[in-house]
Formats: C-alpha cells, sequence, structure tokens
C-alpha cells in the first residue's frame, strides 16, 4: 500500500501562514524564504547528547541565567526560520521573545545525522553568524567529534580527551568529547 502524498496546497505558501501550521506528516519543518526545509528532528542519541549537555548546563548553576532549549523556532532574518537542535537563550531573551520580539541565541548545538547533507549543514553555520550567533557546536555522534565554531573561519575540533567549551558565551560550560559520548 502506498503512502498518500500531502497535496501541494496543504504546505503554507507565507510565513504567516507557515507560523501557524500543524505539519500532519511526521517531519519537522523551518522556513528559508518562501522554502520549506523538511528534517526528522532529533532522534535517540540525539536526545541523549541534549540531556548531557542539560544535565551539565544545570550543574554549573547557568539556569539561572538563562534556559537551554531543544529545538526552538528562531527567526534568524524576517524570511527565514530555523531549529537549531539546542539553543541557549539569556532571562532577557526570553522577556523579549514573550513581547514578540525575534532572538537569536548566543549559543547553539547542532547533532549532525548521517543523512544530513554537507552543504546544508555549512550553509546553516554560515546563517547561524549572519544573524549574530557567537558559538556554534556541531556534534558528530558517529565519529565522536565535536566541532567548534566561534566565527566561520575559527574552528577548534575536538576529539577523545580535548575539552570543548562554550565560552565565551558560556565560559564554565565544558566537557570532554569522551564525556559527551559515554554510555550510561
Amino acid at each position: 500500500m502506498q503512502a498518500e502524498a500531502t497535496p501541494v496546497s496543504a504546505f503554507p505558501q507565507t510565513l504567516e501562514q507557515f507560523m501557524d501550521w500543524e505539519p500532519v506528516d511526521g517531519y519537522k519543518y523551518e522556513w528559508f524564504d518562501g522554502q520549506l526545509i523538511q528534517f526528522s528532528g532529533m532522534k535517540r542519541n540525539q536526545y541523549f547528547i541534549y540531556d548531557i549537555l542539560n544535565t551539565l548546563f544545570i550543574e554549573k548553576g547557568y539556569y539561572q541565567t538563562g534556559t537551554f532549549m531543544a529545538e526552538p523556532d528562531v527567526m534568524l532574518t524576517p524570511k527565514q526560520m530555523r531549529r537549531p537542535d539546542i539553543a541557549y537563550f539569556t532571562k532577557e531573551q526570553i522577556k523579549q521573545s514573550r513581547l514578540g520580539t525575534d532572538v537569536i541565541p548566543a549559543f547553539v548545538v547542532e547533532v549532525i545525522s548521517p543523512t544530513d547533507d554537507a552543504e546544508a549543514v555549512e550553509a546553516k553555520i554560515a546563517e547561524y553568524f549572519k544573524a549574530g550567533v557567537q558559538v556554534v557546536w556541531q556534534i558528530y555522534p558517529g565519529n565522536q567529534v565535536l566541532y567548534i565554531y566561534t566565527s566561520r573561519k575559527q574552528v577548534i575540533i575536538c576529539l577523545e580527551d580535548d575539552v570543548c567549551s562554550a565560552g565565551p558565551v558560556l565560559p564554565d560550560f565544558t566537557i570532554r568529547v569522551n564525556e559527551l559520548f559515554a554510555m550510561p
């Protein structure tokens, strides 16, 4: 039995329609200047990584100054909404967002899956920095490697016992790569 395709007319045609849209096909979407970008959301190993990072966030006391969110809607520009896997927002940003202001997280984490397109991942890094993100972590669970970007030209590759930092945004938010991938 073939799955029925969603009629094109069921997809939003404007950003306003997109922001109110509830997809029923099991996928999540981002919006880029009139184009829908489909993705499946975080998987089990990504939630495991989120849990480890969220626990570290709480242990370091950063919950007092901000919030660590999974897959938030982030308007990078008036025509572009992305959903980073994880993002840090200050309490002030949360307050501004509640008042209707679009805010840009200073720190985002993308957990890369084997099906992610390399060109699309690179484009997203460029978009984040253009919008004002200060630190981006790209985590590759399959290879147990973490890339720390503080700009498109400044990248640190972390493996094994290397200590990864979210500084200068969250200076004490550090973890060794093998701690990030340790099995419980």
